[in-house]
């Protein structure tokens, strides 16, 4: 996780009954996982990171400092939990991702002239609609 290793001692998993498909067995396993990472306690991340992830997860991340991540894909417990490690992984990387600096480019003076031409167009069509022919208005 770009040089990131989060002990999994760190993570909180949460096994609760999922929605979704298993017929009766839905009713009596607890298969959904809900993988909960305490983002102020965290001894894995630098506070210059911990306010990176903030920003980028800010809709996943309760007020307490929680991310939250829940998975019920599969009917298996393990499975779920493997796959919400898995997304959680992915959003760390995403959310540690260095993003390149956008370089400012000036328009070409072909490109401004073609915007330019295309203005004048637009308005001879829209003049002439203005003045003159009233088909439309019968």
């Amino acid at each position: 996780m770009t040089g990131v290793e989060i002990p999994e001692s760190e993570f909180e998993f949460i096994a609760s009954r999922s929605g979704g498909p298993g017929g009766q067995n839905v009713n009596k396993v607890s298969s959904r996982v809900t993988l909960r990472f305490d983002l102020d306690r965290t001894t894995a991340l630098t506070p210059e990171q911990k306010q990176r992830v903030r920003k980028k997860l800010s809709s996943r991340i309760s007020k307490e400092g929680v991310l939250q991540i829940s998975s019920q894909r599969t009917r298996s417990q393990d499975l779920n939990r493997e796959d919400v490690v898995a997304r959680f992984g992915e959003l760390l990387r995403a959310a540690l991702r260095e993003e390149k600096a956008r370089v400012k480019t000036k328009a070409t003076r072909s490109s401004h002239e073609e915007r330019l031409k295309e203005k004048r167009l637009k308005t001879s069509v829209k003049q002439a609609r203005a003045k003159g022919s009233k088909a439309w208005d019968d």
